[in-house]
């Protein structure tokens, strides 16, 4: 299993096909990579799991990104499977929350600081790794998504102090954020944030701001959700009429036209699209090479942010 060096494609492919790439904390990570979320749904097919993600780097995508939460360790143990030391391919993975098969969702939330470190080490035993490139600290503090209550309202500084620890430590190479507010990026910048991954799409522009600060600071934009719709009551790109005249006039996909304006946006944006099948994965790397003309972004820019905030309890 590599240890997340910066590396390149395979031989024979090229960067140009997802995108190029972003600098994350000194990584070249194609700006297409896979979201293992979904590789759930194979849990039946393990064969078939490994076999997506080798057929990922084949196009090109050389960064997953995963947790251990995901599939309570399913996932991570795919991806052992599936990559070897010479493959070339940067792990990311987050801490925050934990599987929690039997509750009415899959996972709770675990910011404790010995929660983090155990996660770290959870994710360390799973993946086959001494060390994990990128963890993201899986905050509450944005949503879709979880909220705080209790002991599990936690001090950034307190999480902070254990993410530092455990790089200094060697068992991360780099901090990341995730589910967090403007005012916890600002507050984290000293530690060397190297990527943020929040709820954004075009039509839930809510954290316009934040990504401006991470373009200025040299910090990665992961988008989650980025077509919208994850929850009930949330708007989905993929129902935009500018979204859906875009994607006739260039007889792509409108979650194409969706992806493809994330790129456009901004030049530190990185896709982590998740799927369980082939077909639809190759349609994902797709939207590294797709180009969008100065009238289709004039339209698209001018879509509304329908900004929904859906809170699980």
């Amino acid at each position: 299993m590599p240890e997340g060096t910066p590396a390149g494609p395979p031989e024979g492919t090229s960067t140009a096909r997802v995108g190029g790439t972003v600098d994350v904390g000194g990584l070249a990570l194609t700006r297409v990579g896979f979201g293992a979320m979904q590789l759930e749904r194979l849990e039946g097919d393990r064969d078939a799991a490994v076999t997506l993600l080798r057929r990922a780097v084949e196009l090109g995508v050389n960064h997953v990104d995963t947790a251990q939460f995901y599939g309570n360790g399913f996932v991570n143990e795919v991806i052992r499977d599936a990559f070897g030391d010479d493959d070339g391919v940067t792990v990311v993975s987050k801490v925050g929350a934990t599987p929690d098969p039997g509750g009415r969702i899959p996972l709770r939330l675990a910011q404790r600081p010995e929660e983090l470190r155990a996660g770290v080490e959870d994710n360390l035993r799973s993946l086959g790794l001494d060390r994990i490139p990128v963890v993201n600290l899986r905050r509450a503090d944005s949503g879709p998504g979880l909220r705080a209550e209790g002991d599990q309202v936690v001090g950034l500084d307190d999480q902070l102090a254990v993410m530092t620890a455990l790089r200094d430590e060697g068992k991360i190479g780099a901090i990341g954020l995730s589910a967090v507010s403007l005012e916890t990026v600002r507050r984290a910048l000293p530690v060397g944030v190297v990527c943020v991954q929040n709820s954004y799409s075009l039509v839930s522009r809510q954290d316009e701001e934040l990504l401006r600060l991470c373009v200025e600071q040299g910090i990665a934009w992961v988008p989650f959700f980025p077509l919208g719709g994850s929850f009930p009551g949330l708007p989905k790109v993929t129902d935009t009429p500018e979204v859906l005249e875009a994607a006739k006039s260039l007889d792509v996909s409108p979650a194409q036209i969706g992806l493809a304006w994330l790129l456009h946006h901004t030049p530190n944006t990185i896709l982590i699209p998740g799927t369980a099948d082939p077909a639809h994965l190759e349609a994902n790397v797709a939207v590294g090479s797709l180009r969008l003309d100065a009238a289709t972004l004039r339209s698209l820019d001018a879509v509304e942010s329908r900004t929904g905030d859906i809170i699980l309890d």
